[in-house]
């Protein structure tokens, strides 16, 4: 049985970018989802959208696009969550 790559692109809404708050907020949620999920920004390489250090090291700042992506049962709908609360004003 083959796996299907879930990915989803977000658009940065917090005014600080994903730093600090915004940053943990994100971070707390991907860890609640329990699968792993990837995220990464232009041509930076992916990293784990759990690790803190790593969400924050993409730099992304607010209006910029970011990739989530996972192979996880049910990433499809955990990803559209994560692009939710990514592209919301709050982060």
């Amino acid at each position: 049985m083959s796996t299907r790559t879930a990915i989803r692109t977000a658009t940065v809404g917090a005014a600080d970018g994903l730093h600090a708050r915004p940053a943990a907020a994100f971070v707390k949620a991907a860890k609640a989802l329990g699968i792993p999920v990837s995220i990464t920004k232009g041509d930076k390489k992916p990293v784990s959208a759990a690790s803190m250090l790593g969400v924050l090291g993409l730099g992304a700042g607010q209006g910029d696009e970011v990739i989530l992506s996972s192979d996880a049962a049910g990433a499809d709908d955990a990803l559209a969550g994560l692009v939710e609360l990514l592209e919301s004003e709050d982060g």
